[in-house]
């Protein structure tokens, strides 16, 4: 299937590791341009150059989303350098800091974040007729996991937004879906650090999956490229589940 995305502009925040590079490796090799901002150099010039194999354009520039007040100009700077922006994914999370329990800092990366950003591309989405955003959400917001800790409630605030804010936008043309991924190990991830400290709850949670194992990323960038591309053109407004059957709640 050709999803469309053949010269498309992808920004996507972080995207040097995890799901976030996964999803903008994929995109690359689809035919589109992609950026994303990353606090280490070193894994933006790996990043960089993997994709640029793929012929597009590849923006990738340093910066933090702890910055609030300087990251709107940093979205604006990469879609500047891409000649635009079709699709926004803000995947950047408080969880990828290890801070899943810390309230401030989830509220302000992965609410005010989304929102600072959504807000930030709008004027470049606005003149695409390809316009599409994905919200990173998860199954923690979806069913009680594990502890009561901010990561979960704020990812619950997200869907809530995601569906006013395609509500909103959809007259502009503009598609807003949330995919929310299940347990997901990678190298560095924090199910690599439950897998070292705390085995016995790994392979609980593992028996869990009735499809016999942990999400891989790139299990989740399918899901999320296939929502971003105008194969998915008529979908918006909704929440997509990508967990191998972890959660076991019924979904009207």
């Amino acid at each position: 299937m050709d999803l469309g995305l053949k010269g498309l502009k992808v920004v996507l925040t972080g995207g040097s590791r995890g799901t976030g590079r996964a999803t903008l490796e994929l995109f690359a090799r689809e035919g589109a341009d992609v950026g994303f901002f990353s606090r280490n150099q070193a894994q933006i010039d790996d990043a960089v150059a993997s994709m640029a194999r793929h012929g597009g354009k590849v923006a990738g520039v340093a910066g933090d989303l702890a910055d609030l007040e300087s990251y709107p100009a940093l979205l604006a700077r990469i879609a500047d350098q891409l000649g635009g922006c079709d699709i926004f994914i803000p995947s950047a999370s408080a969880s990828g800091s290890k801070l899943a329990a810390d309230w401030e800092a989830c509220f302000r990366m992965d609410v005010l974040g989304t929102v600072k950003g959504c807000e930030a591309m709008l004027p470049y989405l606005e003149k695409s007729s390809h316009a599409s955003i994905i919200i990173l959400g998860s199954t923690a917001a979806t069913e009680t996991f594990f502890v009561p800790q901010a990561f979960n409630a704020m990812k619950a605030t997200l869907m809530t937004y995601s569906k006013q804010l395609g509500q909103a936008w959809g007259p502009k043309g503009i598609r807003v879906n949330v995919v929310s991924p299940g347990p997901v190990w990678f190298e560095g991830g924090n199910w690599d650090d439950v897998k070292r400290d705390m085995p016995d709850f790994y392979a609980a949670t593992e028996a869990q999956m009735v499809l016999g194992r942990f999400g891989l990323c790139e299990d989740v960038a399918r899901t999320i490229v296939f929502m971003a591309s105008p194969a998915a053109s008529w979908t918006t407004g909704t929440n997509v589940i990508v967990d191998g059957g972890y959660t076991k709640r019924v979904q009207f």
